[in-house]
């Protein structure tokens, strides 16, 4: 039976997609995680609560690529823009992820992983061009209802992890200078695109964004965890899940 892993750093992020899980959904406790098994909307799934940073978001999906058999694995949750394209209220989900802090030059190039000769990892094309889909129509909809911007876009692109939450702008204006095609920047998502990427397990990563990675940074990703973030994530992800299409 294949399962679909669905992971998240932050409580909020996969509040609903718990809330929707089957009720005879099982409750394994693995190294201080709670991994939720059981079926949602349909689909058999594993939801789990990663916690921030690039080894939590580590260690939580090699527990759950070992222990669980997963057939592959989104991740989810909310990110800082950085593209100038990109705004508040947007989606993006990743065509590749790339660890902005990995620097371990002169031995290896900057952002190389080393060992592994990369500096990127592609995420998995048809599963993310279903999140697309999905995250258009979601959020099409939602600027019919009149509860988002009416110019909420989705884009595809590049994501940039690292273990910093990024609140100034100086900060972010480094990285757009060193990054130009990065679209936002998070903390969990490259971390477990590599442990996907050398298990052989599909990936998808899907982010909505909170705020613009700058001096109000905490404020309004705060204020966007509390009141939007489990919306999105269930509202892209149960009508794939319910079509059987993840």
């Amino acid at each position: 039976m294949e399962r679909l892993a669905i992971l998240g750093a932050l409580h909020e992020e996969i509040a609903d997609l718990l809330a929707a899980m089957d009720p005879g959904a099982a409750v394994h406790r693995i190294a201080m995680r709670d991994f939720h098994v059981g079926t949602l909307w349909g689909t058999p799934c594993v939801i789990a609560l990663s916690r921030i940073g690039k080894v939590a978001a580590a260690a939580t999906a090699s527990i759950v690529i070992r222990e669980f058999q997963v057939s592959r694995v989104i991740f989810t949750g909310l990110a800082g823009g950085l593209h100038p394209d990109v705004e508040v209220g947007d989606v993006v989900v990743a065509h590749s992820l790339m660890q902005h802090d990995m620097d371990a030059r002169p031995l290896f190039g900057q952002h190389e992983i080393p060992l592994l000769g990369r500096v990127r990892f592609e995420s998995d094309a048809e599963l993310s061009k279903r999140l697309l889909d999905s995250a258009g129509d979601f959020v099409r909809g939602r600027a019919i209802e009149g509860a988002a911007r009416a110019q909420a876009r989705v884009h595809g692109g590049l994501i940039a992890t690292g273990d910093v939450f990024v609140s100034h702008a100086e900060e972010a204006l480094a990285l757009r200078a060193r990054l130009p095609d990065a679209l936002c920047v998070e903390m969990e998502g490259a971390a477990m695109a590599q442990v996907c990427y050398e298990s052989g397990i599909p990936f998808a990563v899907l982010r909505v964004i909170s705020d613009r990675a700058d001096h109000a940074a905490k404020t309004d990703f705060t204020a966007f965890l509390e009141n939007v973030a489990r919306v999105y994530t269930a509202g892209i992800l149960a009508p794939l899940l319910k079509a059987r299409a993840l």
